[in-house]
C-alpha cells in the first residue's frame, strides 16, 4: 500500500520547526532527509525513523517496525502529533547519523 500525499504533508507541517527537512518520493513512499541525511521515511502512512541512541532516549517505548519486507527495522514515531517532541527528536537523530557519502561521477562525466 502506497503512502498518501496528505499524510506526508501533515508530517512535513509538523516538521516545519526543523531546518533542512526535505523529502523524495520513491516507489509510492517518501524518504525524509534532515540536512542531507536520510533520517527515515513515510511507509504505508507510518512515519518511521532510523534507530539511534537519541531516538531511543526520546521515544523509549516506540515499537520497531519494518518499512518494507527485507529492510532493517525502524522506530515508529509515536509523537507525530507532538510538534515540540519532533523538534527535539529529528535534529538529535540527524546529529548522530554520518554525513552522506559524496556521489560518484559516471565514467566519461566531465569534472
Amino acid at each position: 500500500m502506497a503512502s498518501g500525499k496528505e499524510y506526508l504533508d501533515y508530517v512535513l507541517e509538523q516538521l516545519s520547526c526543523v531546518d533542512g527537512i526535505t523529502f523524495r518520493a520513491m516507489m509510492g513512499e517518501y524518504i525524509i532527509y534532515c540536512q542531507g541525511k536520510v533520517i527515515g521515511g513515510i511507509y504505508d502512512d507510518r512515519f518511521l525513523i532510523k534507530q539511534t541512541e537519541a531516538a531511543r532516549d526520546i521515544m523509549p517505548d516506540a515499537p520497531l517496525e519494518l518499512p518494507y519486507e527485507g529492510a532493517k527495522e525502524m522506530l515508529a514515531v509515536d509523537c507525530v502529533d507532538d510538534r515540540d517532541a519532533l523538534c527535539r527528536l529529528i535534529p538529535a537523530v540527524a546529529a548522530e547519523l554520518p554525513a552522506p557519502k559524496p556521489k560518484k561521477k559516471n565514467k566519461g562525466e566531465l569534472l
